[in-house]
């Protein structure tokens, strides 16, 4: 079965830090994890919610758990016939991530004017919001390729993180293929920006 999860940034890192194959454990007050069922309602809810959050990201993340297991658990409606839900509870959030079929992918992202990003702590991103980074990706590409390929690699959340963003705000710019180029060589397994659903 084909599940959506909108996320905040905080939650994407943390994801992302299991290799796209986990969801990070609930908080205390968390007590249910609830992916959904369709999309449109994942980015509703990214839009509506997360982008609009003092984060100021959205991100919308796709993955497939194996169809018997999936079925072991209700479908929710809580809302308009889209608004479909499963209700997983928290103690059963180990099991469940160990149902999913092949990598979690993200394949919407949304960002609010609030927007800072991760912000690195080493190398030239360090201390620099979203924006900031492309413009140094930009300048650093333009003396240096081996410079440039360290500070992708080294600050590779962030750059994974914002990817999403900078194709919004730098539509067809060299530097973004040129950061996908080094992302193919250090991270074959993790795809880099927008996935299909």
């Amino acid at each position: 079965m084909r599940l959506y999860r909108p996320v905040g940034l905080q939650e994407l890192l943390l994801i992302y830090r299991s290799g796209m194959r986990r969801f990070p454990p609930r908080l205390p007050e968390q007590p249910i994890f609830y992916p959904v069922l369709n999309e449109p309602y994942a980015w509703q809810i990214s839009r509506d919610w997360n982008a609009t959050s003092p984060e100021g990201a959205g991100y919308v993340t796709a993955f497939d758990v194996d169809d018997a297991y999936a079925a072991s658990f209700e479908v929710q409606q809580v809302g308009a016939r889209m608004h479909q839900e499963l209700w997983v509870p928290a103690e059963a959030l180990d099991v469940f991530n160990s149902h999913i079929q092949g990598r979690i992918r993200v394949t919407a992202a949304d960002f609010g004017p609030s927007f800072v990003g991760h912000v690195p702590t080493a190398f030239s991103l360090r201390g620099q919001d979203a924006r900031t980074q492309l413009e140094t990706l930009m300048g650093i590409l333009g003396y240096n390729g081996m410079d440039f390929h360290g500070e992708v690699t080294a600050n590779h959340e962030a750059v994974f993180a914002h990817f999403p963003y900078w194709e919004q705000i730098a539509t067809g710019s060299q530097v973004l293929e040129a950061i996908r180029k080094v992302w193919r060589e250090a991270f074959p397994e993790i795809p880099l920006g927008l996935q299909p659903g």
